[in-house]
């Protein structure tokens, strides 16, 4: 049974050390060791320094930003070489290849190095074409090609003054045998605008020629130039919104163009900045075109053409004895009404003109054909578009610092004003000219920029915060420690004196009194001065003047409160009568 109740394969159990038991109270023995407590002060004092540097190192370094990154070595040499040269430090990052300079420094590192040409990037342009191995495919030539023409068209752009960084993407397909499978190229043009600065409508096109122009085969409207914050700076020249954006920039144009005819009338007159001028006119933009056609009413005979015929027996001359039948009135006639000529043969005669002579009620057939020219004005009308509908003017002068303008120079330069705009009373023209005091200029000093925001104040405060680190260091940290450890020395001496003096007075060392303090020999021979206590007795008996000094000294040190007693009393004394 007991067999059965003993495990086959007992675990073997591992006992820790008893001096790795428990840390903490290893820990607190070595700390209450005499040479560490005694080393310790000293210790946490040099800590305190250390961390002083620390903080001091932290924060009086300025905080680096990147300049560049992924240079080559070559690059990085030169660039270190010229900032080197130019007092300015930076540091280069090992593990990600990136050279920092301080933040204050890096606009004036940026136009140090590209006033130098650094870094020398990797070629560009068509030098890529001179790195071509041997043995390349046709397709990776044609890419290289093409990489090369972008970048150097990108580099042309750059030139342009308004453009910092400028990058060009061509969109070439490949010939094709077949008419209807050639497509055309386009591009795509991404600019980088320096700050404040903007690209005219005129800059605009000529980047889009320009890189037109560049490519065989490439259309001006198959370029698109975007700007950094993707804006779209090419317009398409069909469609409502170029229509209505040409309309704003010729009103724009027209009112510059006033507006440029005042300040030069006002400058000479009240000054530069002394007034101020604004334009609003109404251009009539529609573009009108009539044709007219007129004609004269009387007409012009151009030629006639006609036949007659008629029987003559019914028309003979008269004949016979006067006075008979030969003499009676013919019978009446019967007119037929006339069909207009139309040139055809057997047509009816045409109607005779009005005032013409009456047809011949003898002629059985009559057939005209008359042709007139009739007067014709034909006027085509096209208002081109520009005319001035309607002017507005105002004008703002700004009042002398001692008076005011008078009605009548208002209204001089208020004529002069009409006269250089070109005042019409029929359009309805209005020019509005005022004098009032300008705004003070403390506004615009509340907009500039304040003291905190200029760029050495971050170094100032960084530095000026690094000392006062320090500062609290050593006045809160270090000298109390120091005061510590000064007042432990005085302890631990006075403790080995007056040990020293007991061991000599116990193995009968000599001992040299005098009436201000004693002088005892130690067990090692060495000469301890111990300070007794002064009586009043030892001032009493004091031989010289000179010891009775000293006595009165000691007495007045041992004893503070009684020395001030007795001052009192001998100034009461004294100030009784």
């Amino acid at each position: 049974m007991s067999n059965a109740l003993t495990p086959q394969n007992p675990v073997p159990v591992t006992l820790v050390p008893e001096k790795f038991a428990n840390p903490l109270r290893q820990i607190q023995g070595v700390m209450a060791q005499p040479a560490v407590r005694r080393a310790g002060p000293m210790a946490l004092m040099v800590g305190l320094i250390g961390a002083a540097g620390l903080a001091w190192s932290a924060l009086s370094t300025p905080p680096q930003k990147t300049l560049f990154a992924g240079l080559p070595d070559a690059d990085k040499a030169a660039v270190t070489t010229a900032l080197s040269a130019a007092n300015i430090p930076s540091h280069i990052d090992d593990s990600q290849g990136t050279l920092t300079v301080n933040e204050e420094d890096f606009s004036k590192a940026r136009l140090l190095l590209a006033g130098q040409g650094l870094p020398k990037a990797a070629p560009g342009g068509y030098a890529i074409l001179d790195e071509l191995p041997m043995g390349v495919s046709r397709a990776v030539e044609g890419e290289r090609l093409r990489q090369a023409r972008e970048t150097e068209l990108a580099r042309s752009i750059q030139e342009i003054d308004a453009v910092a960084e400028a990058r060009v993407h061509l969109a070439m397909p490949e010939a094709s045998v077949f008419v209807r499978d050639n497509a055309a190229p386009s591009a795509s043009i991404v600019v980088k605008l320096q700050g404040g600065r903007s690209l005219s409508d005129a800059q605009v096109q000529s980047i889009v020629n320009l890189v037109a122009s560049s490519v065989p085969g490439l259309k001006p409207d198959a370029v698109t130039v975007v700007d950094q914050m993707g804006g779209l700076l090419t317009k398409s020249g069909d469609g409502p919104d170029s229509a209505n954006d040409k309309r704003i920039e010729f009103q724009r144009r027209v009112e510059d163009k006033y507006r440029q005819q005042l300040i030069q009338l006002l400058t000479p007159l009240v000054g530069a900045g002394n007034f101020t001028a604004e334009v609003q006119a109404d251009v009539n933009l529609d573009e009108t075109s009539a044709t007219r056609e007129s004609y004269d009413k009387e007409g012009r005979l151009r030629a006639e053409t006609g036949n007659w015929t008629g029987n003559m027996a019914t028309n003979a001359p008269p004949g016979g004895i006067p006075g008979a039948l030969s003499n009676t009135p013919p019978p009446a006639s019967q007119l037929s009404t006339p069909q207009p000529a139309t040139g055809n043969p057997g047509t009816p005669a045409p109607q005779p003109a009005a005032g013409g002579p009456a047809p011949d009620a003898a002629k059985q057939t009559d057939a005209f054909q008359r042709a007139y020219d009739l007067n014709k004005e034909v006027s085509v009308t096209r208002a081109a578009p520009g005319n001035i509908k309607r002017l507005s003017v105002a004008v703002l002068l700004r009042d002398p610092e001692k008076a005011k303008r008078t009605a009548m120079e208002i209204q001089q330069i208020n004529d002069l004003v009409k006269s250089a705009v070109g005042f019409d009373q029929a359009r309805n023209d209005n020019v509005t000219v005022i004098s009032r005091k300008f705004a003070d200029a403390s506004a615009d000093a509340a907009a500039a920029p304040k003291w905190y925001d200029n760029a050495l104040v971050p170094m100032l405060a960084r530095n000026l915060t690094a000392l006062v680190i320090a500062l609290l260091v050593l006045l809160l940290g270090v000298r109390p420690i120091a005061k510590a450890l000064m007042k432990k020395r005085e302890d631990a001496t006075t403790a080995k004196e007056a040990a020293a003096l007991a061991d000599g007075t116990k193995s009968g060392g000599a001992a040299l009194t005098d009436a201000a303090g004693a002088t005892a020999v130690g067990p090692d021979g060495e000469q301890i001065a111990v300070q007794q206590p002064v009586s009043l007795d030892q001032i009493e008996t004091s031989q010289s003047y000179e010891e009775r000094i000293d006595a009165v000294r000691g007495f007045t040190r041992d004893n503070p409160a009684r020395a001030a007693l007795a001052v009192r009393d001998m100034l009461v004394a004294d100030a009784k009568p």
